[in-house]
């Protein structure tokens, strides 16, 4: 395939800006590993050294250093966490979080749910979310309802968007680079005496790859993408001890998708319209001499995405229409009773509601067929109280509990216990975490109409449950220029929503994950820091004794994070994917087969010409290793890609 580089017209706009500018440059270099804040892991600020439960922070330091646009880009090096996608950008992608389903990882963004209400197993679909205006993500690992009540069986992944601060700013960015992608980005950010405002607008488009991999037969057309994203976060303090916050989010997409991986899955004219608004009013009151903050939130996201599938050339009879519509609406009250330094009382109460309708009509050499899903509704609240406690700076402990019902589905109640004990004079960590989780039935698998073959809806569905344990340590050393960790985590599900023919959506299954995470943390200059992690994931379907496909056992990565001089920066990583099971649809009755083990080398580079101008160029997939996430899809060769960033 013939590959060609293409820039954002944007960027002859820039061009006279770079040469006009000065020289000086008043960028630091990074200064070594410094303790970490988290907020994911207890709802509320917390120093990492406090907290048990494995978690990972990219910040948005790291994101414009890897000089990444969107979310799938940089979850990739995450610990535990494997992303598939089937084709290149915009393509549908999921992730399993230590072997978990799809489906069993929360998504947030600014708390609100992006898990989608009329997916069938209600999961989120992320190959749409852009990185623009966001502050840091973080991604908690191990059962998380105590605090995110239904879907955290796996864990959480919570996107955080930043909050306007100092003096107006204005951020520019844009470029271009391999299969005809072109991206470009601009910001506003600052703050005043009582309020703050930062809000952002992205676009990329690409023609993109042979969704359908160009490696079968029959697979030729490219399959395009573009993505318009706004973000947006207002806050207002008329008080110290009292805030008002508003967030909106909204995206418009068009991906064009192929019938299926493998031989002669190609479709010229088969497309995807996704579009979805998000918003979330806030208002946090500080009390009872500074010992009791409440949080009183309100989110609703509204989605909708349309499939059109018309004849062509060589699907004359054949064509698709679907339409998929969903709303969720939540409202959360979090109260935080800081009783003592020692000692920090939660409690909370969540109520959501979700909706969804869809239709589907499809014309074929069988003739017509359509599929109603007429307008369901579901409701659920809970009720959790957590406490943190914390003794003579060395003992830290979570205790949480938390009690869900869900109209259709019934009770479920979990809870959650993470320790933690810090050894300051030898620099030595030693945490636990046991928990358990649940996730409601979809719309779909409650009220999906059956077929002439049997049913499909089942209104006698159970909740799904899990129960996961893991226990490891982190040992600082060189004056915390060196930091090690190791951690071992078991997982076990059941009653698991399965599809049979004739029964339709049951509780039968049964399945277990088991592993290592190994990570690795050096600085051993001001100017350089490496990162290094491997996870082995043992991921199994208890009651067909086989491997959960598409999970790697083995996933390892690296990374050097290099400033050289004041003004250039150098980003250099490596992903190892070991081997794993998929299926070919392709070839009755379904053989199970074994995709191989793939590395991919990808760098960033970028040059301060001033101190608002910077240059950038990404090197992708550099080996150009031939590799498929999903058995039949293509994934990228090597790319290039390049730009100007801006920022007044």
């Amino acid at each position: 395939m013939t590959r060609k580089l293409t820039l954002s017209p944007f960027l002859f706009v820039l061009l006279p800006v770079l040469l006009v500018a000065d020289g000086k440059n008043d960028k630091e270099i990074p200064p070594p590993l410094q303790h970490e804040i988290v907020v994911t892991a207890t709802r509320l600020e917390t120093p990492a050294k406090e907290v048990a439960s494995s978690i990972t922070v990219i910040t948005k330091a790291q994101i414009e250093k890897m000089n990444r646009s969107t979310l799938l880009e940089v979850l990739q090096e995450v610990p535990g966490l494997m992303v598939i996608q089937n084709g290149g950008k915009g393509a549908a992608a999921n992730i399993f979080l230590r072997g978990a389903n799809s489906e069993h990882t929360l998504v947030l963004m600014d708390g609100i749910e992006l898990n989608d209400p009329m997916t069938p197993s209600r999961s989120s679909d992320l190959a749409h979310l852009s990185l623009q205006n966001v502050e840091r993500i973080e991604i908690l690992r191990g059962p998380q309802s105590t605090l995110y009540g239904s879907d955290a069986l796996g864990g959480v992944i919570n996107i955080i968007t930043q909050r306007g601060t100092g003096k107006p700013k204005v951020a520019l960015s844009s470029g271009g680079g391999s299969y005809g992608t072109v991206t470009s980005a601009a910001g506003l950010s600052g703050a005043s005496k009582k309020g703050n405002y930062s809000l952002g607008i992205s676009y990329l488009q690409t023609r993109g790859i042979t969704a359908a991999s160009q490696a079968y037969a029959g697979n030729k057309e490219r399959d395009g993408y573009r993505n318009f994203s706004f973000s947006g976060r207002l806050g207002y303090s008329p008080n110290p001890n009292l805030d008002f916050d508003l967030v909106l989010h909204a995206l418009t997409t068009k991906t064009d998708i192929d019938n299926y991986g493998g031989a002669y899955g190609d479709d010229p004219n088969n497309y995807q319209f996704y579009d979805s608004v998000f918003i979330k009013g806030q208002i946090r009151t500080l009390g009872w001499k500074n010992r009791w903050e409440q949080k009183l939130g309100l989110a609703v996201v509204s989605s909708q995405r349309k499939d059109q599938n018309d004849p062509d050339g060589a699907h004359p009879f054949d064509s698709e229409r679907g339409f998929f519509k969903s709303r969720l609406v939540k409202v959360d009250w979090q109260n935080n009773f800081f009783l003592h330094e020692s000692n920090t009382l939660t409690v909370g109460a969540a109520y959501e509601q979700e909706q969804g309708n869809s239709e589907y009509d499809s014309q074929s050499v069988w003739g017509p067929y359509t599929s109603v899903f007429p307008l369901q509704k579901e409701s659920i609240a809970g009720i959790y109280v957590q406490d943190q406690i914390r003794l003579a700076g060395r003992l830290f402990t979570t205790v949480g509990l938390r009690f869900d019902r869900h109209r259709r589905s019934g009770e479920a109640l979990t809870y959650r216990i993470a320790p933690a004990y810090v050894i300051e004079q030898t620099g030595t960590k030693i945490k636990a975490t046991l928990g358990t989780a649940f996730k409601s039935p979809s719309l779909y698998q409650l009220y999906a109409p059956g077929t002439m073959w049997g049913r499909i809806g089942n209104l006698s569905l159970k909740p799904e449950e899990a129960r996961g344990w893991d226990a490891g340590v982190e040992q600082s050393l060189w004056g915390g220029r060196i930091l090690v960790g190791a951690t071992y985590f078991s997982n076990t599900y059941k009653n698991l929503i399965n599809f049979e023919m004739v029964q339709g959506y049951v509780n039968i299954g049964r399945a277990v994950s088991r592993g290592v995470e190994v990570t690795f943390e050096a600085s051993p200059l001001r100017s350089l820091l490496c990162r290094a992690s491997y996870t082995r994931t043992e991921a199994r379907d208890k009651d067909q004794d086989t491997y959960l496909l598409r999970r790697p056992k083995d996933k390892a990565q690296a990374n050097l994070d290099y400033q050289f001089t004041t003004r250039g920066h150098l980003n250099a990583g490596v992903i190892f994917i070991g081997r794993r099971e998929d299926i070919d649809y392709a070839d009755w009755p379904y053989p199970r087969i074994s995709l191989p083990g793939y590395a991919l080398l990808n760098a960033a580079l970028s040059y301060d010409l001033a101190s608002q101008v910077q240059v950038f160029a990404n090197l992708e997939n550099i080996l150009d290793a031939k590799y498929e996430m999903i058995y039949g899809y293509g994934t990228p060769g090597f790319s290039v890609f390049g730009g100007v960033k801006l920022n007044f």
